[in-house]
């Protein structure tokens, strides 16, 4: 688990998140008004704003669209704020969850890494990585224990 994640708040431009993640390879961002998570950004949550819509895809047909054009669109989004994209319904794992519960948590969502949160508060990020590091230390060093924490290896 990283300790101290990188986090925005909701005012944040899209041009500074979407630079983060392009140079730092954060495929998603805490959003944070103090120490209260109020949301999530993830790149998915920028690319589906170049998608087009099911009233686009049924207009135009469903194969036919100009993705030229919606690559365009990039520029109009990366003007917005965080805000204006972030989940608010974020899903979050315990610093004390059994290290597997957590990542079948991740596989069902399909997520990479998710906030570790203790009664709302932010206490790091999980990545799968993360997940499979814990996994292979515990194995490979003989220390397993009956139930492995997310905070393995703080």
């Amino acid at each position: 688990m990283t300790k101290s994640p990188r986090t925005v708040t909701p005012d944040t431009g899209l041009l500074e998140v979407v630079s983060l993640m392009c140079l730092y390879r954060y495929s998603g961002l805490p959003v944070m008004e103090g120490e209260k998570m109020v949301g999530f950004i993830a790149e998915k949550d920028v690319f589906h704003r170049l998608f087009p819509t099911l009233e686009d895809m049924m207009s135009d047909g469903l194969g036919a669209g100009d993705y030229s054009n919606m690559m365009d669109k990039y520029k109009d989004v990366v003007n917005l704020k965080v805000s204006d994209l972030m989940a608010t319904d974020v899903i979050t794992v315990s610093p004390n969850q059994h290290i597997l519960q957590a990542a079948t948590t991740m596989v069902r969502h399909k997520f990479r890494r998710i906030p570790v949160a203790e009664a709302g508060v932010l206490q790091g990020m999980l990545s799968l990585g993360d997940v499979h590091k814990a996994i292979f230390q515990a194995n490979m060093a003989g220390s397993k224990t009956a139930t492995p924490p997310v905070a393995v290896g703080m």
